[in-house]
């Protein structure tokens, strides 16, 4: 009988442990779930069209506000410099009448490009110029520069933004130019000892001006420019990550993008419109876009750190794609396999020229991976998938059926060109 009863009890008080067991799992996975963080929300990129280059009455050495030779009845002379670095017009140089209407400051630039349907526009004029020099972070032309842009800018429907054109001309094998883009500071690249190997360690290190990140692009760049694409470190590859595959509406930069990613740089397409003057706003049609979250300075600054823009030679084609769910101009985990979702569209649906005909994807040296030619249309879907297991970058290029919007549009060439997407090998 004892042990009957025993047996019984202890059957009632398993019986019991095993239900407060199952209540105490269940209010855990009840309070766990409660403890878990929502589902992040997919993040919405707004695509934003305007110019990264742009030259304003302080590059006072040359521009729109002087006639050219034929103008004025007889050849210019070259360029003239001081031992400082300093740089002059050339001593025959004739000031137009009417320089004011074809040249103007930094802020007449920023209106005329909000009215013109820019959503950002850059300032950078050479640092070499007299307005500039001594160099100096409370030079009056340079302080101006930054409170235009802090003027004109209105959140949600115009950025401005103040860089400078660090133009190394002189330096052994190390010719080029470089836009650097919201410093608080500038170096004169002409002068003795600034040569691009100090502009990189410079850079490195160098404060922003307020809000957004100090960024940079390789302007109108040579095929082996910049000493052959030489003193990359890590460091200065996540300050540089622009280059101009489109200047002054010629898209002639295509190589040096190529062998910039075959050195190691991992920089995005820009379009520089280069307009030493007001004209280039309306006149040139290219166009840098940028994606990016929202449009404020540090939500363009941000699209252009993190190499979410593209170049076209549409003014305003709109371009995204992912890359095994990551955006254009991320860097993988090195998969075997990638997943390309592509979508392209032109709001200009009464402009038959503005169909999108063809899409493909380049990899490594410049090598075509996928081809697609779809039926023309104003929107245009393509998802492919494409293995390969030592491939380092993926790019895609765009064509429409009238090659753009520029003087001397071919249809048989691209009209846009979008950031790379990286492997991670």
């Amino acid at each position: 009988m004892g042990g009957s009863i025993f047996v019984k009890k202890s059957t009632r008080n398993l019986l019991r442990i095993a239900a407060l067991v199952v209540v105490a799992f269940a209010l855990l996975e009840l309070l766990g779930q409660k403890a878990q963080p929502p589902e992040p929300a997919a993040i919405v990129y707004h695509v934003y069209a305007g110019n990264t280059h742009s030259h304003t009455a302080y590059t006072w050495s040359h521009g729109e506000q002087w006639m050219s030779g034929q103008e004025a009845g007889e050849p210019r002379g070259g360029l003239r410099h001081s031992p400082e670095g300093v740089q002059f017009p050339p001593e025959n140089a004739v000031l137009k009448k009417n320089w004011e209407k074809v040249q103007g400051p930094p802020a007449e630039h920023f209106a005329l490009a909000r009215a013109d349907g820019y959503d950002f526009y850059i300032v950078t004029d050479h640092s070499q110029e007299v307005a500039l020099n001594p160099v100096s972070a409370t030079n009056d032309a340079w302080l101006a520069t930054q409170q235009a842009a802090v003027k004109a800018t209105v959140d949600g429907q115009f950025v401005a933004l103040a860089g400078y054109e660090h133009s190394e001309n002189n330096g052994p094998g190390g010719v080029g130019h470089i836009n650097v883009i919201n410093t608080a500071g500038y170096l004169n690249a002409l002068a003795p000892g600034i040569d691009l190997p100090y502009l990189y360690k410079w850079l490195e290190t160098a404060a922003s001006n307020g809000d957004g990140p100090v960024v940079a692009s390789f302007n109108h760049p040579g095929a082996r420019q910049y000493s052959d694409w030489a003193w990359r470190d890590p460091k200065i590859t996540e300050i540089i990550t622009m280059l101009e595959v489109v200047n002054s509406d010629k898209a002639t930069h295509y190589p040096a993008f190529i062998n910039a990613l075959e050195k190691g740089w991992k920089v995005s397409p820009i379009a520089g419109a280069d307009n030493h003057g007001l004209s280039g706003i309306k006149n040139r049609k290219a166009r840098t876009f940028v994606l990016a979250t929202n449009l404020t300075k540090a939500g363009v600054l941000d699209a252009m750190k993190h190499r979410r823009t593209y170049a076209a030679l549409d003014g305003n084609i709109q371009c995204q794609y992912s890359v095994n769910g990551r955006i254009m101009g991320s860097t993988l985990d090195a998969p075997t396999n990638f997943e390309f979702q592509i979508v392209v569209s032109d709001p200009d649906t009464n402009r038959p020229g503005d169909q999108i005909t063809k899409l493909d994807i380049v990899k490594d040296g410049g090598v075509v991976a996928a081809e697609f030619t779809p039926t023309p249309d104003f929107s245009v879907k393509w998802d492919p998938t494409i293995s390969g297991a030592t491939n380092k970058y993926f790019f895609v290029r765009v064509w429409n059926a009238s090659g753009g919007d520029t003087a001397g549009a071919d249809p048989s060439k691209p009209v846009a060109w979008l950031a790379p997407v990286w492997t991670g090998r």
